[in-house]
């Protein structure tokens, strides 16, 4: 094990030349890599991303509307996606083989997807079976790896966004019973409450014990969430809320559904990172805002909304770490690669996996 994370440290340390250039030198060189490739290239960066980054993106979004934009860009030889790695996955899974999808830095994961592998999923699966019969129906938040993404596909399920998620939970039900909702429990719970599908009707199970965590027959329970989260929104608490209203009361509160429920039931508005975007746009000057969502989003709506208050639920957080592994020199590291012809970090998903894989995504497209 010391070994293999000895390779991966090794396969991520930064060439010499790159790490003697200023910050002007390393943008000068991206900004001519760039022009030089033109068409060939494409650069998608997610919300989340340094602002160091952002600044030499194509396109801007959250993870399956940038593997979407990936998927319609045709020129495109090469995708160097600035994101985590299920991102990187998703837009080789939508493109063509002929198009080379790259992670600058492959250390840069999901905490979240990573609560879910296949096998812990596979056992859990049978478990389910075992327990309920044929009447569940599994989805999946985008924010997952492939294989469980291919794992929801083979078994007659679909994938999820935060902006969706009420309708295809809607859509699960109308299939089946029950439904296992993977990885995020938070989001699973927040969404399904907000559909009328009361708490008690919702059990957790434990990947790490193999076991439901539920008072009552589990047979009573409609939703099986899996005991995950986003490191990142577990930490905006009801407290928080709490602390903003005696502070500011004529503060709103808008978080992301990742967030636990009573922090949810607390704001004044939960939504997408999107729908977060688009209503602090579309806010009046002068309003005043606390958000719940990752801490470069927040400072970036800040510096672009100097007309309004923006502050961060909780200001004593960390961006995500995970996220924050994408940056300008790694970047750089990556653009070099595509000039020498050696493709660094490239992200390839197995065939069988991506077919599996897609027809949980369009089983989601299908019906939103």
């Amino acid at each position: 094990m010391v070994q293999i994370l000895d390779m991966l440290d090794k396969k991520q340390r930064l060439p010499e030349s790159i790490k003697n250039l200023s910050v002007e030198e390393m943008e000068k060189r991206v900004i001519q890599i760039k022009k030089q490739l033109g068409k060939r290239l494409f650069i998608p960066a997610h919300h989340y991303q340094k602002d160091e980054v952002v600044q030499f993106a194509d396109a801007t979004g959250d993870s399956l509307q940038l593997a979407q934009l990936s998927e319609k860009n045709k020129d495109a030889e090469v995708i160097v996606f600035c994101g985590v790695h299920f991102m990187a996955e998703t837009a080789d899974i939508l493109t063509s083989k002929d198009q080379k999808v790259l992670l600058p830095d492959l250390r840069a994961g999901c905490s979240l997807a990573d609560m879910a592998d296949i096998g812990q999923t596979e056992k859990c699966w049978d478990i389910l079976q075992d327990t309920f019969g044929d009447t569940i129906i599994p989805l999946t938040y985008i924010n997952s790896t492939a294989a469980i993404k291919a794992f929801v596909g083979k078994h007659g399920g679909a994938t999820v966004t935060s902006s969706n998620a009420k309708k295809m939970i809607t859509w699960a039900l109308e299939q089946k019973e029950r439904i296992l909702f993977l990885p995020d429990q938070h989001l699973g719970r927040n969404v399904s409450h907000e559909l009328g599908i009361p708490l008690d009707e919702m059990a957790v199970w434990n990947p790490q014990t193999s076991s439901f965590e539920y008072d009552g027959d589990i047979q009573d329970a409609k939703i099986i969430l899996w005991k995950g989260h986003c490191s990142v929104h577990e930490n905006f608490t009801a407290d928080n809320v709490k602390e903003i209203r005696e502070k500011h009361p004529d503060m709103n509160v808008i978080v992301h559904p990742e967030c636990p429920h009573e922090t949810v039931r607390a704001a004044d508005k939960s939504g997408s990172t999107s729908y977060i975007i688009r209503t602090i746009e579309e806010a009046p000057a002068k309003s005043k805002w606390a958000i719940g969502t990752e801490m470069n989003l927040v400072k970036r709506l800040m510096n672009q909304h100097p007309d309004k208050k923006i502050i961060s639920l909780n200001p004593y957080l960390c961006a995500c770490l995970t996220m924050n592994r994408i940056t300008l020199p790694y970047l750089l590291a990556s653009l070099e690669s595509i000039i020498s012809e050696e493709y660094v970090h490239e992200i390839h998903v197995e065939q069988e996996t991506a077919d599996n894989a897609i027809l949980a995504l369009n089983r989601m497209l299908k019906n939103v």
